[in-house]
């Protein structure tokens, strides 16, 4: 089962040195998540060979304009491209008005329908769920109201061994209960125990998208033992001042965050203009959590412990 993230974009406040302001699409089973929309998230999306007609559910952290202005103009290329799907969209509540008042003055009426779902910024709650993954948000503590999102795959069921299964015998109405688990019993009152049958499935993965934040540990337990963490890291810790009264992390604190919440892999984005080269933040981040690797635009990351 496919589960991987493409990092469209990973600047901070503006796009510099062919770096984008924050996006990432997420690949789950052959569906598109799009992680936050900075400016220029279309362009990186046709140069990627993202497909937005593949993308039913947005999911914007706050709204400052890095990571949603590239919203609008993807919004409407979905519509004149011939949309007609509904797409969900989970957000901060007050971008449905910035959306509706720019809908409103170039008379535009969308040709698909926008179902909204208002993010919670003091309270993590899970805010989407199908027979993949259950996505939670994560409360952040960032100069306005934003939210991290947290994407756990559901476990799936025993995988069915073919060559077995004819070996013995076995009707197909049995296979839906060995998926589950069952023993499955002959006629002659054989008994066949399950994992002769069938094989574990994949452990299921997740991945914590922790967008602009300040160092703060209150969010840790939720997103503990990821098996993939994505972290800002907009200064290194020389600019700690800096950072925090910015309400954001620098590249030793992200790598602190890993090391505290046992994450498998780090992935530091989000970088400052004031970095021309991005070596000095890896570097910093290693000291305290070696797995760590910088989100590089167009670069997919597949989440495979």
């Amino acid at each position: 089962m496919k589960f991987e993230v493409t990092i469209l974009g990973s600047s901070s406040a503006t796009p510099i040195f062919n770096r984008n302001p924050s996006s990432q699409v997420l690949n789950i089973n052959e569906r598109l998540y799009l992680i936050d929309c900075g400016e220029g998230t279309q362009q990186q999306m046709l140069h990627f060979g993202v497909k937005a007609s593949r993308i039913d559910n947005i999911f914007i952290s706050h709204l400052h304009g890095d990571h949603y202005l590239g919203l609008l103009g993807l919004l409407s290329s979905m519509h004149l491209n011939g949309r007609t799907k509904p797409l969900n969209l989970f957000a901060p509540a007050p971008l449905k008005e910035i959306i509706d008042v720019q809908l409103k003055y170039s008379e535009t009426v969308l040709q698909y329908p926008i179902n909204y779902v208002f993010t919670v910024p003091d309270k993590a709650n899970i805010i989407f769920d199908n027979q993949d993954i259950v996505v939670e948000s994560i409360p952040l503590d960032h100069r306005i109201d934003c939210t991290g999102f947290l994407f756990r795959q559901k476990k799936r069921n025993r995988k069915l061994l073919k060559d077995k299964l004819e070996e013995f015998n076995v009707p197909i109405e049995y296979y839906t209960a060995l998926k589950k688990g069952v023993d499955y019993i002959a006629p002659d009152g054989t008994v066949y125990k399950n994992e002769t049958l069938t094989s574990a499935p994949e452990e299921p993965k997740s991945y914590a998208y922790c967008s602009d934040t300040i160092y703060s540990e209150t969010y840790f337990s939720q997103i503990s033992n990821v098996d993939l963490l994505y972290h800002e890291s907009t200064f290194l810790n020389d600019m700690l001042e800096r950072a925090q009264s910015t309400y954001h992390t620098t590249a030793l604190q992200a790598g602190q965050v890993a090391l505290k919440t046992n994450a498998k892999k780090l992935l530091l984005g989000h970088f400052s203009a004031r970095y021309k080269t991005l070596n000095e933040l890896l570097d910093e981040a290693k000291t305290v959590f070696p797995d760590t690797e910088l989100a590089v635009e167009g670069k997919t990351f597949v989440i495979e412990y």
